[in-house]
């Protein structure tokens, strides 16, 4: 197995904090209990990015630190984990094009639900219902997202790699 390099390790680190802070941005979507994080569309535009690998390790950190601040329960881990693996995968078999980016989200936030409904015994289309203005929002974020992470990513991250290089 590969070690990580510093600059790896901070990376995950940026993005783990990147998740954390967007997942505390709740907007308010006009429908009782359905508020919309950012942190989906931007975890979709991170997967997108900077591969499944970092993707997957931010998230766990993420989930780890937000549990220890008393912030996460296991359910909220239970849902992130399910959308976080969903969304990697679909990307890792379909690539990153614009209609996968798109759906990404939204199937993420399906299976996340299917997850809790089967965790609480609880009718599918209760929980799924007031998720749908926040999978709109996400699918139309997500590509905005991506772009911006990948010019940022292309100008100033990808050197780090080249200079080891050389």
């Amino acid at each position: 197995m590969r070690k990580f390099t510093v600059y790896e390790m901070a990376e995950i680190s940026v993005l783990a904090c990147l998740i954390i802070v967007a997942g505390s941005f709740k907007i308010p979507t006009g429908i009782p209990g359905s508020e919309f994080q950012l942190s989906a569309p931007l975890a979709v535009a991170i997967a997108a990015v900077f591969g499944f690998k970092r993707y997957l390790i931010a998230g766990i950190l993420s989930s780890i630190i937000l549990f220890l601040l008393s912030i996460h329960t296991i359910i909220n881990i239970e849902i992130s984990m399910i959308f976080r693996l969903t969304v990697g995968l679909i990307i890792v078999f379909f690539g990153t094009s614009l209609p996968v980016l798109l759906i990404a989200g939204p199937i993420g936030t399906t299976m996340a639900r299917i997850g809790l409904a089967m965790t609480l015994g609880v009718p599918f289309w209760t929980l799924y219902i007031p998720t749908i203005p926040g999978m709109v929002i996400t699918a139309a974020c997500a590509w905005p997202l991506t772009k911006l992470l990948r010019s940022t990513y292309q100008k100033v991250g990808s050197r780090q790699y080249e200079k080891r290089a050389i």
